[in-house]
């Protein structure tokens, strides 16, 4: 994988988002896409050594495509300007899916490097799951969010979307109050490429999802319906 290679052909799509510029370029596209594959294929290779649940996760299910649905939104770009990959052992890309926790990165067109571990956003009935997972877990949740590999990596759980106030039918005294108030269960840090190689990258990746083990095991371990 030419990491700096696919940050340029980002950068240059993000200065020319349309499709005539797609289409003149779309055998770098096809190169680089078909590294990135290789690149997410060795990545669950390597993760299922510490988490054999992933094991079987298809590759190509992985990546999300490169054309962005612009259906609903005010921005018109045909394309996304990053490449990504989630992967978890249901197959399914979005763990708003109700799907699970998922391992997910992407590289994008300021050349970073973003990857987070959990689950973001999860539909009503699962988020209530995990919420109703803190009051039954109490202690191993504790343990989790103070684990020190977790924490050195990813600092705490994200608040993108907390509430206000507590969620209906929940203690607004509990001590876990705070994190009752969260809609995803998830972590995620970001790094600047410059200067990394493919190598540089691949072991940061690993590093940093087998730091975030014990977070993906007390996620599963909460109630799916």
């Amino acid at each position: 994988m030419h990491v700096q290679e696919l940050s340029r052909f980002l950068f240059e799509l993000s200065e020319n988002n349309n499709r005539a510029w797609f289409v003149m370029n779309k055998p770098r596209y096809d190169i680089l896409r078909a590294e990135f594959l290789v690149m997410v294929a060795r990545l669950i290779q390597e993760l299922s050594k510490f988490d054999p649940a992933i094991a079987q996760c298809d590759p190509k299910k992985a990546l999300f495509r490169i054309n962005r649905d612009v259906r609903f939104g005010k921005d018109k770009s045909p394309y996304k300007t990053y490449f990504s990959a989630s992967i978890l052992p249901s197959g399914r890309k979005k763990p708003s899916d109700g799907g699970g926790p998922a391992y997910y990165f992407q590289i994008s067109q300021d050349n970073r490097l973003l990857f987070a571990v959990g689950e973001y956003m999860p539909p009503a009935d699962r988020l209530k799951n995990l919420r109703q997972h803190i009051l039954e877990d109490e202690a191993g949740f504790k343990k989790v969010i103070k684990n020190k590999a977790l924490k050195a990596c990813f600092g705490d759980l994200q608040e993108e979307g907390k509430l206000v106030r507590p969620p209906k039918g929940f203690d607004p005294e509990h001590p876990m109050i705070e994190y009752l108030k969260l809609k995803s269960m998830m972590v995620w840090t970001e790094c600047q490429l410059d200067g990394l190689l493919y190598e540089d990258v691949h072991k940061q990746l690993v590093s940093g999802f087998k730091a975030a083990l014990p977070l993906v095991t007390w996620l599963r371990a909460a109630k799916f319906n």
